[in-house]
C-alpha cells in the first residue's frame, strides 16, 4: 500500500502555483470539476517518499519532475544537464516548488502527468465517461 491515498470517487491535483503550468492547469481543473483535492507544492511539503511514489506511479526517474531550465535550478547547479541523484532531486522539489516541472493529476489509482494546463481535461473525461457507463 502506498503512503498516497487513492480513492475511485476523488481526484487530486498536486502543482505549483509558482508557475504557469501548476497555475494554468488549476484554473481547467477548476472549471470542470468542483469535486478535486488541490495539493499546492509550493505550500504543503511533500515527502520524500510521496515524491517517490509519484514518480514510481508515473513509471518515471524523479529527476524528471525537475524543470532543470527553471532560474532558480538553474542558479543552483548551472545551465548545464546536470546528472544529480534522486534525493537531491527530492531536495529540490521540497525546497524550491516552482521547479516542479509539471502538474500531477491522480485520478483514482491513476496517475498522469500534466504537461500542458488542457491534458487535464482528457484524464477527467475519461474517467468521466468510464463512471458513466
Amino acid at each position: 500500500m502506498g503512503v498516497i491515498a487513492t480513492d475511485n470517487n476523488k481526484i487530486t491535483l498536486i502543482y505549483s502555483a509558482e508557475n504557469s503550468i501548476g497555475k494554468q492547469t488549476l484554473g481547467y481543473i477548476s472549471s470542470a470539476t468542483e469535486d478535486i483535492l488541490t495539493i499546492d507544492s509550493s505550500k504543503t511539503k511533500i515527502t520524500g517518499t510521496q515524491w517517490a511514489e509519484i514518480a514510481d506511479k508515473l513509471k518515471m526517474d524523479i529527476r524528471d519532475l525537475v524543470d532543470q531550465n527553471h532560474p532558480n535550478f538553474t542558479k543552483e547547479y548551472g545551465d548545464k544537464e546536470v546528472n544529480i541523484s534522486n534525493e537531491d532531486c527530492i531536495k529540490v522539489l521540497q525546497n524550491k516548488p516552482e521547479t516542479l516541472a509539471y502538474a500531477i493529476l491522480i485520478n483514482g489509482n491513476d496517475f498522469a502527468l500534466i504537461k500542458t494546463p488542457s491534458d487535464v481535461l482528457k484524464h477527467l473525461d475519461t474517467k468521466t465517461n468510464t463512471n458513466n457507463q
